[in-house]
């Protein structure tokens, strides 16, 4: 069977534990090359599903930054090896590399959105056997936990879990951290651009989601603000604070409540 993709293209780095493997492919909704960062524990040699976790990046960075910034994998595989989660697949995508971040949406000729919930799914697939229809659960930080807790509400029979850290909840925050005007992510329905609408409108098919935030992050109050409308709307979630900042150290640290998260769903069928 012939690839989804035009072109790909794949280069593998063996590690002590699992490997790592940096991918390229012809995108049709990215119109162009896109990225796609991936990590294979060992226990997957034998073959088999095995769930997919996509981990989607913040502003100015890309695909490779949860792995290299947050050594993401690296905590993933101690999990594992203690016995605290199965084995899983790690997907880091790039976000389609539109100015300082594309919000993981659709709008200036390309399709973030497209690319996180199709096609992803599809270069993990094609590169490692796995099936499509495994269990895919998605999570991120600042712009990426707003493309998560988006699309997690959205495609509930893509994602069976979703999760946040540090996020930008309504797209008009992500003018703290870009320079391109906010009309150029302009959505033709408003409520594409709040987490809250998104998951008002999807909530009688809402899979499970948690969210974090530092409490010395400029985003904690937008945070608070996203917990007390889910509460008063009767939505059931999981919201943590702790200390930190909007900083890598930050999400090293808090990354692997995702993952124990994610593994908790896998046990609940």
């Amino acid at each position: 069977m012939g690839s989804h993709f035009r072109t790909v293209e794949v280069g593998t780095l063996p590690l002590a534990e699992g490997e790592l493997t940096f991918i390229t492919v012809k995108s049709g909704a990215l119109r162009g090359r896109a990225d796609v960062s991936l990590y294979r524990p060992p226990q997957a040699r034998g073959g088999g599903a095995l769930p997919v976790v996509v981990l989607l990046h913040g502003v100015y960075c890309s695909h490779w930054a949860w792995l290299l910034k947050a050594k993401a994998h690296v905590t993933l595989q101690r999990m594992i090896d203690a016995g605290e989660i199965p084995p899983m697949y790690l997907a880091t995508p790039s976000d389609g590399l539109w100015g300082d971040g594309s919000g993981f949406l659709a709008h200036s000729g390309i399709d973030a959105e497209r690319w996180i919930v199709e096609e992803v799914p599809r270069v993990v697939a094609e590169v490692t056997g796995n099936t499509v229809d495994a269990p895919h659960f998605i999570g991120g930080l600042s712009m990426g936990g707003f493309g998560a807790l988006r699309l997690g509400a959205k495609y509930p029979d893509r994602f069976r879990g979703f999760a946040g850290h540090s996020s930008i909840t309504e797209l008009s925050q992500m003018a703290a951290f870009v320079e391109e005007p906010l009309e150029q992510y302009r959505q033709s329905d408003p409520v594409e651009a709040s987490v809250f609408e998104v998951i008002r409108r999807g909530r009688d098919r809402l899979r499970p989601f948690r969210f974090d935030c530092g409490v010395e992050d400029s985003l904690i109050e937008a945070n608070r603000t996203l917990a007390k409308k889910l509460r008063e709307a009767d939505v059931s979630f999981t919201f943590e604070e702790y200390p930190g900042g909007h900083e890598w150290a930050y999400w090293e640290a808090h990354v692997e409540k995702s993952f124990r998260f994610f593994a908790g769903l896998l046990n609940e069928g």
